[in-house]
């Protein structure tokens, strides 16, 4: 393999090398003596050559937190210790901003909850050399191996450290284990622990990826709508990080709640019917009240198939076969304490903790009880009645804190929130504002785009047929605009009950010019100005082009900001804050594309842009029908965000957004 520098310099790599960067490849930044990435450092003989690195991104940032968190507890580090930079990690994950900017200033990086002076200094020494001394060193320690073993599923810190211990280094030695029924001598493991093992190692073999939320989701509503069907089933619900909204997904968690008085003939019917659902091709474990299967996946992604796009950061992305989905099965009377305790976050959940224990109780997926140290059992074994459990409501209560979206559960500072939370809901959102018709890249007419944004009960549908910039989406020549104006006001006189308006989605050139002319983007109703191609330019670069675009007069929304495709490409990172300060300053909405490909805005930037008090315009970038059905992604994303509906436009009486429009 070789591996390409950002001065176009390779390395020659070997297979070892060059599967040990495919598993790190999010933790890859350069230093200025050195163009081979800086985890290999020590580990194998490269060459070396003078150029200099890239300022690590966020996400890079937090992955080298996260690794020296993981090797520290490996090394058998201090448990305090290994929590606070695994802490900081998730701080850093979560910055709406780039790290590498409050890195040059120690006091303002401190003020990030999760991040203390001695992490601050970690963190500014990883921005200005490229490296951490201290993971240098553990690297030098750890068995580089060791870190893939921890990636296959069930298996924990403590478990690999005890095989470490034994000689076992890497998957093929742990396989080797295996088969000669070697790991069986290891302290706790016993044949039913390696039997998970070998089965979790087969698993992750062929899906090792995660798959974007909008692929899950289609499969867990699969799943609820058969088991609503069972008879004795009062409420079935996803929980987990598809309830929280994450952009991708590891495996999916169903729960079901049974009526008071369900014979145990119901609940068995319920295993029944989720381990033989259409698409099951394997039942991993099935017992009365928990089970888990893998489930066949559909790896189309519709208008985004795989394809190579080097130009712009883009390759094939190949899509595990299966995903693994499990099954809980309670009482209704346990339902709210369990759907909390399964959706997480295990941050979350471990703050929820720390809240319970100093009140001196006990919250596991049954109930919130008292706690009784000296007791043996579970308090629901011991027949304790809980506090609270029916409702998620109830157990919030009960811990003097209002309910909290689940989307907001990442341990981002949502238990200091006082009152009650309101934020933006799919029901809030009464016009779309980026769609296309058979005059690009669409497959409906205008009539036809109206007349279902009308019975999806929208007031207004902006019609935002591609420039001619995007001739791969068939955009629309100067003369073509012209006629197809005219014919969205033809549309608009025959469609009643729903405005129509006359837009275009206007690519951002490279240097940050329209792709029009002044003169004709007048002509327009609205303009959504967005970055289609040269998505591999440096951050400074982009920033400037993007600000360009959002100071044009012209401009109402900035599309897909950075043009990411997930699990496919990453797009611009272009310096966020400036971004937010000039769409503030020139009352330009930010979009979140609502395709579960883009999810552009991220929700972390959606974050950021609601601090600095931005517009949010949440679309569905309408191509087919069943784009519609995207929203909920949006508007999953924009929640992670903390996004209200005053700040989104989508949301705003029709008055109010043609004024904002027609400004």
């Amino acid at each position: 393999m070789l591996w390409p520098c950002g001065t176009g310099y390779p390395i020659q790599m070997t297979p070892s090398q060059e599967a040990y960067s495919r598993r790190q490849s999010s933790n890859v930044f350069f230093s200025s003596s050195i163009c081979a990435p800086v985890f290999l450092q020590n580990c194998w003989a490269i060459h070396v050559l003078r150029v200099p690195f890239p300022m690590p991104t966020n996400a890079q940032v937090a992955a080298t937190l996260q690794e020296l968190a993981t090797l520290m507890e490996l090394t058998g580090e201090d448990g305090f210790r290994v929590n606070a930079h695994a802490r900081a990690a998730r701080a850093v994950e979560g910055l709406s901003t780039e790290v590498e900017q409050l890195a040059k200033d120690k006091a303002q990086l401190t003020k990030v909850e999760g991040i203390g002076p001695k992490l601050a200094d970690k963190i500014i020494e990883l921005c200005a050399n490229g490296h951490l001394a201290d993971l240098d060193e553990l690297r030098k320690k750890v068995p580089a191996g060791l870190l893939e073993i921890l990636n296959v599923p069930g298996l924990g810190p403590k478990t690999v450290k005890a095989m470490w211990e034994a000689g076992i280094t890497d998957v093929p030695l742990l396989k080797k284990a295996i088969d000669d029924g070697s790991l069986l001598n290891l302290p706790r493991m016993g044949e039913k622990a390696v039997a998970k093992i070998k089965d979790s190692l087969a698993f992750a073999a062929q899906s090792a990826q995660r798959t974007h939320l909008g692929k899950a989701s289609q499969i867990a509503d699969v799943f609820i709508a058969r088991l609503l069907a069972v008879e004795g089933v009062a409420k079935v619900e996803s929980a987990g990080s598809m309830r929280r909204g994450k952009e991708t997904i590891g495996d999916i968690d169903i729960l079901v709640a049974m009526k008071a008085g369900s014979a145990a003939a119901n609940i068995a019917a319920v295993a029944e019917a989720f381990c033989t659902t259409p698409g099951v091709n394997q039942t991993i474990a099935r017992g009365e009240s928990k089970c888990s299967v893998r489930y066949s996946m559909d790896t189309s992604l519709g208008r985004w198939n795989p394809k190579s796009d080097p130009e712009n950061g883009e390759s094939p992305a190949p899509q595990g076969p299966s995903i693994q989905v499990d099954l809980r099965v309670l009482p209704l009377t346990s339902f709210g304490s369990a759907l909390m305790y399964f959706t997480g976050s295990k941050e979350h959940n471990v703050r929820m903790r720390e809240r319970v224990l100093a009140k001196g109780m006990t919250l596991n997926e049954w109930g919130l009880f008292r706690e009784d140290k000296s007791a043996a059992k579970p308090p629901q074994e011991r027949g304790e009645k809980p506090i609270a459990a029916a409702t998620e409501k109830d157990v919030f209560a009960a811990l003097d804190l209002p309910w909290i979206p689940p989307e907001a559960r990442e341990d981002r500072g949502e238990l200091d929130v006082k009152g009650p939370w309101r934020l933006v809901e799919v029901a809030d959102i009464v016009s779309e504002l980026h769609a296309h018709t058979t005059a690009s890249d669409g497959v409906m007419s205008i009539i036809e785009l109206a007349e279902e944004a009308k019975r999806r009960g929208f007031h207004t549908i902006a019609v935002t047929d591609h420039s001619q910039s995007s001739t791969i989406a068939n955009g629309l020549r100067p003369d073509r605009l012209r006629r197809h104006i005219e014919a969205i006001h033809e549309a608009a006189a025959k469609v009643k009950g729903i405005r129509i308006l006359a837009g275009s989605e206007v690519d951002i050139l490279a240097d940050g010019e329209l792709d029009y002319t002044d003169e004709l983007l007048s002509k327009l109703d609205i303009v959504v100005a967005s970055p289609h191609a040269a998505l591999t330019q440096d951050p400074a670069t982009a920033t400037k082009r993007l600000l360009k675009a959002i100071a044009h007069p012209s401009v109402n929304i900035l599309g897909h900001p950075t043009g990411r495709l997930i699990l496919r490409r990453q797009g611009l990172s272009p310096d966020m804050a400036q971004l937010f300060a000039a769409a503030k300053e020139h009352d330009v909405a930010l979009e979140i594309n609502a395709h579960w490909m883009r999810l552009d805005l991220r929700d972390t930037h959606v974050r950021g842009a609601v601090e600095a008090g931005c517009l949010i315009a949440i679309n569905c970038d309408d191509h087919e029908r069943t784009d519609f059905d995207n929203l909920r992604f949006g508007v999953q994303t924009a929640r992670r965000g903390w996004l209200t509906p005053e700040q989104c436009v989508n949301t705003w009486a029709k008055e109010r957004l043609w004024e904002w429009l027609a400004k």
